[in-house]
């Protein structure tokens, strides 16, 4: 049993499935691992040791299939970056003389572990989290998996590259002003920031307390969603979690992108075209292109390193900087130190700033579902970034640094490869807690983008993970005039709808347009002997109040009733009374409700 290049949650399950064990895999995990210190030996600050891993493995081995199979993350190996407690293994921050050894996992990784992951080891970052590129820390510098003369981003770089050269199927990394996103860019990876305070931070070493967020790489959008899943959730150890209260977004979003006045590349033609054709790719896909005024983003992405919130980061660590200024790298360190200054003062004028770019930004959202934008403008050599350490840094993050302050979910996707073979990437940032609904057109754009995963441009994506049914929710197949975008779509999004897939029914059944209804609605009714094309409708999850009060409000001839989806499924969705049929205009054909009254548009 042979691991393929990039590892996923699927082909480790298919290699278990198929009699390895986790001793095997963590086998092949170790001689990975291996070869990569030789290549680059700055991916990992402390890996874990080889018996450890064995042990382990060996422990995940013993238990019964039953024991096995309730274990969603089942021998899975990952890594950690290293401002995130591992018990056992030292907190290095990537400055030695802030190291110490916790005696118990953050928060994050507790949940991993319960759910089967195997920690590898310790990622190497930019000290104190503080950089996008990856080039400030002692332990060396990550560089990027397809050119060692460039970055590998930051400061989450180790557990970007360890993903990305197929030594595990995901990493944790941490991102306050595009941490988790913009190495996600540099190495044609999927970097998942969820929404602020989703992620419980207890037992990470703060950047900026207030809106650092634990973020997930992968190779593709189903892997990350996996794992945010599996380590979300409220945590009373921190007082910035939250509960989710999870926002529907349209499947055919109203995506807002850059005009061409706020476009900035710094000269970098290659991840421009790129991003002219992920703006391609996402209008086949369904989505409408909405140019949005970046400038009030681009004012608050502005205030996290030119404003007050630069001071969080000396909350953080002012003692001992203080006791020992010559441990912090120089940069670090003048980026740090320049927070002294700041007034109390200062900092309620960058929140009453914040606050009215917010209320300046509400008018976009009231015309967009979602942002596509950049990932990062551009790049840069390990040479020209050492030598011009903050100017260069803060190019990268243009697109990024506001997206946390300002309280919003956002998954970057690779969006291919240049002249160069250097790969860049896009990020759709949503409202807060639409992290479950971006994941669907961000899975799309990365397939659409056909490059693969980490290092192997060559890589299949695995098949799209199956639609999540929040729990305690009542699902509801909608065929008409519910549909997103259409006049009764509010019934569901007001009282907490989550949109979860558009699908199509089995063949066998029959629309038609219904005559006299306001709105216009159709009527679907199932006919064993017919073998049509199915017809298009859309999976939504309701709260149970918000399921009865829908029911009954649903006027006759329509009614609820189970309905067949292709896959052999059964949901309870809408049908209609034969009778109501009479005269009524057949659209069978056109496959749906959506698709007819663009043709009656047309």
């Amino acid at each position: 049993m042979t691991l393929p290049a990039m590892l996923t949650l699927d082909a480790l399950r298919e290699a278990l499935a198929g009699g390895a064990s986790p001793l095997d895999l963590i086998e092949q995990v170790i001689a990975r691992r291996a070869a990569l210190a030789l290549r680059d030996p700055a991916v990992f600050i402390t890996p874990t040791p080889d018996d450890e891993l064995r042990a382990e493995a060996a422990r995940l081995a013993a238990l019964s299939p039953t024991e096995a199979a309730a274990l969603p993350l089942y021998g899975v190996p990952c890594a950690i970056k290293d401002n995130i407690d591992v018990a056992g293994l030292p907190t290095t921050a990537a400055c030695p003389d802030f190291a110490y050894r916790p005696d118990r996992d953050a928060t994050v990784v507790a949940r991993l572990r319960a759910a089967g992951a195997i920690v590898i080891g310790k990622t190497n970052l930019d000290q104190f989290a503080t950089g996008l590129n990856g080039t400030r820390s002692p332990y060396g510098a990550p560089r990027s998996v397809f050119d060692p003369a460039y970055v590998s981003g930051g400061s989450s770089s180790g557990s970007a590259v360890a993903v990305a050269a197929g030594i595990c199927a995901f990493t944790l990394g941490t991102d306050t002003a595009g941490s988790g996103r913009v190495p996600a860019a540099f190495n044609n990876l999927v970097g998942l920031k969820p929404t602020p305070g989703l992620v419980p931070n207890t037992g990470v070493v703060p950047a900026c307390r207030s809106v650092d967020v634990v973020t997930i790489f992968a190779g593709c959008v189903a892997d990350a969603a996996t794992i945010r899943r599996v380590i979300e959730g409220l945590d009373r150890g921190d007082p910035f979690s939250r509960s989710a209260a999870p926002v529907a977004l349209p499947s055919r979003p109203r995506i807002g992108i850059l005009t061409p006045t706020e476009r900035e590349f710094y000269g970098n033609a290659e991840v421009e075209a790129l991003y002219d054709k992920a703006l391609s790719r996402a209008e086949a896909l369904g989505a409408s292109l909405v140019p949005i005024d970046y400038a009030p983003f681009r004012e608050a992405a502005a205030l996290l390193y030119d404003g007050p919130w630069v001071a969080e980061r000396l909350a953080a660590i002012e003692d001992f900087l203080n006791a020992h200024p010559e441990a912090l790298d120089p940069t670090v360190r003048t980026i740090i130190e320049g927070a002294a200054g700041r007034s109390a003062v200062e900092t309620f004028r960058g929140l009453y700033r914040l606050a009215e770019l917010h209320h300046a930004v509400a008018p976009i959202w009231q015309d967009v579902d979602m942002l596509l934008l950049p990932t990062c403008p551009t790049t840069a050599t390990v040479e020209a970034m050492r030598a011009d350490p903050i100017r260069l840094n803060s190019r990268f993050g243009l697109y990024t640094n506001f997206a946390n302050l300002m309280g919003y979910a956002a998954i970057a996707v690779p969006a291919g490869f240049g002249p160069s073979s250097l790969p860049a990437g896009v990020t759709l940032v949503g409202p807060g807690f639409s992290d479950e609904a971006l994941t669907a057109m961000a899975d799309a754009l990365h397939r659409a983008a056909d490059c693969g995963m980490g290092h192997d441009r060559k890589a299949v994506l695995p098949p799209p993970a199956a639609p999540i049914l929040p729990e305690g929710m009542i699902p509801l197949a909608v065929v008409g005039a519910h549909l997103s975008g259409m006049p009764l779509n509010d019934e569901l999004t007001g009282p907490g709808g989550v949109l979860l897939e558009e699908t199509r029914t089995a063949p066998g059944y029959r629309l038609y347009a219904l005559s006299g209804t306001v709105p216009p609605k159709p009527g679907m009714i199932m006919d064993p002997g017919h073998e049509g094309p199915g017809i298009s409708v859309e999976i939504w999850a309701l709260p149970p109040a918000a399921f009865g009060a829908f029911a009954a409000r649903i006027p006759a001839p329509l009614g609820l009733g189970k309905v067949r989806l292709a896959d052999g499924r059964e949901v309870t969705g809408f049908l209609c009374e034969s009778h109501a049929l009479a005269g009524a205009e057949e659209i069978t054909a056109y496959g749906g409700w959506r698709a007819w009254r663009a043709a009656r548009a047309g």
